[in-house]
């Protein structure tokens, strides 16, 4: 969750975390995921930017977000499969139990990290409840908790928000039926 919500839109009004190298490598370091000497390039910096926007995709549709389409959703798809053979996992056994780990070291470990925790949680039967808020432009991921598995908003205001401009867009449609009808 915390490398998909590094964007900057939404109620949040969070930075844009991954704008630039110099920005990548400071949540890097806050993340724990780097040091000083790791090296981040501007082509780092946008790799995580597809990587994020293709994940939001894939979230959203989870939510069942109306404005993901099947060929956004295809394409974040391709990109995703794509990102997993430039940055291989592999599997680690120990007397506890077996994991995913990134199969390099510093910025390509941030992309193997990120894919083996989405594979961790779509093997633990958690992956669809990895969602990311349908609020135009929140997209806030989140993890749905709820008893129904129905959550699409990551939280109350989000989806009073969203409440208030269907309701606003009701109001509007009535009233331009009404202005169209003859008198």
């Amino acid at each position: 969750m915390r490398f998909v919500n590094t964007h900057p839109s939404g109620p949040h009004r969070l930075p844009e975390r991954f704008a630039s190298a110099k920005d990548l490598h400071a949540w890097l370091l806050e993340q724990a995921m780097g040091s000083e000497t790791t090296h981040v390039t501007e082509a780092d910096a946008a790799a995580a930017r597809e990587l994020r926007e293709a994940l939001i995709t894939v979230l959203l549709a989870h939510s069942a977000d109306q404005s993901t389409t099947s060929d956004m959703l295809a394409e974040a798809e391709s990109y995703l499969r794509h990102a997993a053979s430039r940055y291989p996992l592999i599997t680690v056994v120990t007397a506890s139990g077996a994991s995913l780990a990134p199969a390099q070291s510093d910025v390509p470990g941030l992309f193997g990290t990120v894919l083996a925790n989405a594979t961790e949680l779509a093997q633990a039967g958690v992956w669809d409840r990895v969602r990311a808020c349908r609020h135009q432009p929140c997209h806030f991921g989140f993890f749905d908790r709820t008893r129904n598995k129905n959550a699409v908003y990551c939280g109350p205001k989000c989806g009073s928000r969203e409440s208030m401009r269907a309701y606003r867009q009701r109001k509007r449609a009535l009233a331009s039926q009404r202005d169209a009808l003859p008198e």
